[in-house]
Formats: structure tokens, sequence, C-alpha cells
């Protein structure tokens, strides 16, 4: 496997990873003496809705959207076409320029009250069933098909995706003790969170990190599209008799969920049209309902303490506020089918869905139905807004994602939000550049 361990490989076969592999690899980075850098990056291309694409793009000529997102009248082809222009010019500009020689990098990420710190470098691919790389969501084909068209065109990884894992070893150490030493890297971006990056090249380190990676496996956090399309790119690359290559790894940032982890916030859910009062009548039956005084903040307080101890929800629409708990046990074993996981029946996102409001409210599970929002404001005001009902949870732990994903299920969709999210633009990795 090109920049990573001995895979298991049989001739004419894609190369399998026999662990957990995260390589050096030779990045493609902004020339701080030539741009700003701050200006130059962006989020993960699904997190851009319209506003901020053309926020990103006015910020400066090289922002990193450019070849994310980018847009052509001709459609999605001349789109990739323009990236992979785009990406050769601004080689040739000396805007981006490639490092001399391979790095795995510590990456830091700092916000007022939170501090985020893992490996980025080069994965070793494998499929689900290898049990190395577990994702926890589903994925579509249309965005897997966009991802794909763009990959192909700039030959390139332009974004990393977002593993966790279970650390403790040598690789936790080194990332823990990086900021010893200056960063090469220091950046705030204008939503206020400071980037640090720190290049680890030296063999016995980046050995060491190797040994205590092999036996380990990660759960992908974000970027579950993108690590599907690093699967399918591999497989088109192996089908035309490439043969073992830089497409048997992509890029992506791993953190130990231990420590310097994500945070994990919920993602609520909207449902309009059925006020709240009517929904908590109808939840009364099969649910232990009691409403809250005072304000949403408090109703929130009542839903952290009460999800201690099992599902809890908090129904709102902004003014009066009822926190659901201790389901009907008739009522919750009906709701969820016996052939799943233990970890994915004990999820509050899938006992929202499936006891909630499909068995207790009677609705259609899909979109129009049930809406959602990133953030509590965002859901009171679709609430207000169609004289329905913001539904609030509260997130689910690291570690019950990983449990489901564990157990070869699949979280409902929306279930999870991990921040903060790795920027776009810090190291770029191409093909080229690692041969």
């Amino acid at each position: 496997m090109a920049n990573g361990d001995a895979a298991a490989m049989i001739p004419g076969e894609i190369p399998r990873p026999s662990g957990l592999v995260l390589a050096p690899f030779r990045a493609l980075r902004y020339d701080p003496d030539r741009v700003a850098l701050g200006a130059v990056l962006a989020p993960p291309y699904d997190v851009i809705d319209e506003r901020e694409h053309a926020e990103l793009e006015a910020r400066d000529p090289y922002n990193v959207v450019r070849l994310t997102l980018p847009r052509d009248d001709g459609g999605a082809e001349a789109g990739y076409a323009k990236a992979a222009a785009a990406l050769a010019d601004w080689r040739e500009a000396g805007a981006l320029r490639a490092d001399p020689e391979p790095a795995l990098y510590v990456y830091e990420e700092q916000t007022a009250d939170h501090v985020q710190r893992g490996l980025v470098g080069a994965l070793g691919l494998s499929p689900a069933e290898d049990g190395i790389v577990l994702p926890h969501e589903n994925t579509m084909a249309g965005p897997v098909a966009d991802r794909l068209g763009l990959m192909s065109a700039v030959e390139a990884d332009l974004e990393p995706i977002f593993l966790v894992y279970d650390g403790g070893g040598a690789a936790s150490r080194v990332v823990a003790e990086a900021d010893r030493a200056e960063p090469q890297v220091e950046v705030e971006t204008p939503d206020g969170v400071v980037h640090r990056l720190w290049a680890i090249t030296d063999p016995a380190v980046l050995a060491e990190v190797a040994t205590d990676l092999a036996g380990r496996r990660a759960v992908i956090a974000d970027g579950h599209h993108r690590y599907a399309t690093f699967l399918a790119y591999q497989a088109g690359r192996h089908s035309a008799g490439d043969g073992p290559g830089p497409w048997d790894l992509g890029l992506a940032l791993l953190v130990d969920g231990s420590a310097f982890g994500p945070k994990v916030h919920p993602i609520h859910r909207v449902v309009p049209g059925l006020a709240a009062a009517e929904a908590a009548e109808r939840a009364a039956g099969s649910w232990l309902t009691r409403e809250v005084t005072g304000t949403v903040d408090d109703a929130l307080a009542e839903l952290a303490k009460a999800g201690v101890d099992g599902p809890a929800f908090a129904i709102t629409d902004g003014d009066r506020h009822w926190l659901l708990t201790e389901p009907a046990p008739a009522e919750l074993a009906a709701a969820l089918p016996a052939d799943r996981s233990a970890a994915w029946r004990s999820l509050d996102v899938t006992i929202a869905h499936l006891l909630l409001i499909r068995r207790t409210w009677g609705l259609e599970d899909r979109e129009g139905v049930v809406d959602y929002a990133h953030d509590v404001d965002a859901a009171l005001s679709a609430a207000r807004a169609t004289g329905g009902t913001a539904l609030l949870l509260n997130p689910t732990p690291v570690a019950g994602v990983a449990a489901v994903a564990a157990a070869g299920d699949r979280m409902p969709r929306k279930s999870t939000l991990f921040v903060p999210k790795p920027a776009t633009g810090l190291l770029i990795r191409v093909f080229a550049d690692q041969t």
C-alpha cells in the first residue's frame, strides 16, 4: 500500500490494510507569504449554503470553496474541470506549494470553550465489513457521484473526513505533547476558531504511531459520503488497471474521543402544524408528561437531568414546554424492531422517531412532516412559523455512536453533529505528489 503498512493483497485485487493505517503524506498547503490564510479556508462542503458560498468566494480569489464547490453555468462537469484548472493555476502562481517531505500533522482547533486536537494523515481504505473504519450513517448515491466527479477531475483529496477512536497510546501522546513546540501554522478564521498545525516527520515517532494504531479501529464522525467516494475512486482506479497507488488511501483527521475529542450536539426535530399542547396531550397516554415552567433554557436543563436515567425529550412552541420521560414499556417494545442491536434500540433519536413520532403521534416519518434544526433557536423559529412543535433532544454520547457502529448498525438520519469540524484548505493531498 502506497505510504502505508504492508497490506494483505492478492494480485489483481484491491489492497486492504490489516489494521488502522494513518500514513504520512506530502501535503499541499497555502503559502502564508502569498495569501491571507484566514481568508482562504472554508467549512466542509456539505455544510455550506448558498449565502455562505457567495461570502466565501467574495472573501478571497483563492478561497478553497472554489475547489470544493466549483460553480459553472455549463453544469457539474464544467465545474469539476474549472476546479482542476484552478488547482493547477494556484500551484503555478505559488499560492499553493507542496511540503518538502511526507508528514503526519497534529491539527488543533480552539474555540472559546473547547480544544480539539488530532492527527491528519492518509487513511488506509477498507470497507465496513473489515471492521477497521466503521460508518454510523448510510449514504446516498447523489452526493457520492458528485464528489467522485470532482475527485476524478482534480485527482486530489481536497478535504479530510473526520474519525474518532479510543486512544490512550503513542498516537494520543504525540498529539498531547505537540504544543511543546511552536506550531508551524496558527490562524484564526472569521468564525473565531483558532487553527494550529504541527508537522511530525521523525521516522521513529511515525513508526511508534503506526504500531499503536495498527490494532485499533475508528468510527466516521463526519464525512460518510467522502469516505464512500474514496472507496469508489479506489475501485475505479483498480478496475482501470492502475494497480496500487495513492488512491488506496484518503485524507482523514483522527481524534482520540477520550482526550481532545469533539463535542457532540444534538440535531433537533420540528413537527410543523402539530401544536405543542396537542403533542403533549397525545403523549400523555404513553409517556410520563410534565409541563415545565420557566424558559426554554429551564426546559433544556430539565431535559439534561432526565436524560441521565433514560430516554427523555422536551417539546415546546417557545412559550410552553413539556418534558417527556419513562415511555410505557409495552409501547416501547412494540415500536422498536427486535432484530436491531441493543445499542441502536437504546438511542434517544431512535426512540424519538419510532415511538414518539410514528406510534405516539401517528405521523409519517418523512421530510415536510418532520424537519430538522441544528440548534435550539432554529427549531423554535421553525415551530413558531408553522404553528408546530420543536422536539428537543439530548446529544448522543460518542460512546453511543461507536457502539452502534461496532454492532454494524446505522444511526437514524441526522442524529449527531460533531463539532468543531475540520477546516478545509489547511491540508490538501494531491495524488501526483505522493508518488
